[in-house]
């Protein structure tokens, strides 16, 4: 079923909305050292929303700057082929993008720009047709490229595209852990709704996280998540977990004008002090269960075959 028929079935759905509330481990490390100081299996996290506009992106930069400012060895996929912005928000200037690296002319450790506090971004390009007509296979290859990190990170974001299209499904159901992003609009929820669907019933992913952002407070977080957790509880096998929430900030849009993470530069702001807190939990999660998705997977070594996503 297409991503159009999804969302307008989970459309269908929003009286409920408005009713009362009722890993695969890492490649072992290859710089040789012992196994007392292993690193900790990485986690593949993919931010992803389906409605534009939630502030996903936001999210994405400012909980992957939190961990690498918390000493953690984090790195930032931009997986929106075609409208890349990653760059943008950080202010960087990338002279190659994933393109290179599909065509033979970049491994995926020469694409790695260093931003902040240490946070490596691999960049996507941002108008290039090619890029957002990519096929499966090349998705693909994309996640495979990851087997190739001589040092795999400790936490790898993907921030996903807008939308349901294979590009999303595909980075999505190739992490660990998938994060929604949602506000309080009807179409959030829904978007938010038939993107759990999508990937529940065709990519086996059982448990969901979900980041309430744009809030005023605790109580309108938890009202979202009890919106979208009574509408999966009644029609999906899911878990939809509550990671966390962002608030109104003035000073985050302030950080995204001035090209920022708001956690770099305002890290006493009400926003900064809660992609802290998403950070922290994040570094409590439990092993992620990926039994049964057989499908590929970031650092999942000899991976399935394509045919079927």
């Amino acid at each position: 079923m297409s991503g159009a028929v999804a969302i307008n079935q989970a459309w269908g759905l929003m009286n409920l909305f408005a009713g009362p509330a009722g890993p695969a481990a890492c490649p072992a490390d290859q710089a040789g050292a012992p196994a007392a100081a292993a690193r900790r299996p990485c986690r593949a996290i993919a931010v992803a929303g389906g409605k534009g506009g939630v502030g996903k992106t936001t999210v994405a930069v400012n909980l992957g700057m939190a961990l690498a400012m918390a000493g953690h060895d984090t790195m930032l996929l931009d997986a929106d082929m075609g409208l890349a912005n990653v760059d943008v928000l950080l202010g960087l200037t990338p002279t190659r993008h994933l393109g290179h690296l599909l065509d033979g002319s970049a491994t995926l450790e020469e694409l790695v720009m260093e931003a902040p506090h240490g946070l490596k971004v691999i960049p996507a390009g941002s108008g290039a047709r090619r890029l957002a007509q990519l096929g499966n296979g090349e998705h693909a290859a994309v996640i495979r490229a990851f087997d190739e990190l001589a040092r795999p990170p400790e936490f790898l974001l993907v921030d996903t595209a807008a939308g349901l299209s294979d590009n999303v499904s595909m980075f999505a159901a190739a992490a660990d852990e998938v994060m929604l992003v949602v506000c309080d609009e009807p179409a959030s929820l829904t978007d938010a709704y038939a993107v759990m669907k999508v990937l529940s019933r065709d990519f086996g992913v059982r448990r969901f996280r979900m980041v309430a952002n744009m809030v005023r407070n605790a109580g309108e977080a938890r009202s979202l998540h009890q919106k979208l957790a009574r509408v999966c509880d009644r029609f999906l096998d899911v878990v939809l977990d509550f990671a966390g929430l962002v608030p109104h900030d003035e000073r985050l849009r302030q950080a995204i004008r001035r090209q920022g993470a708001v956690v770099d530069l305002w890290p006493a702001s009400r926003s900064a002090q809660a992609f802290k807190q998403l950070a922290g939990a994040a570094d409590t999660w439990g092993e992620p269960a990926r039994a049964g998705r057989g499908r590929i997977a970031f650092f999942g070594g000899r991976a399935a075959p394509v045919a079927g996503w």
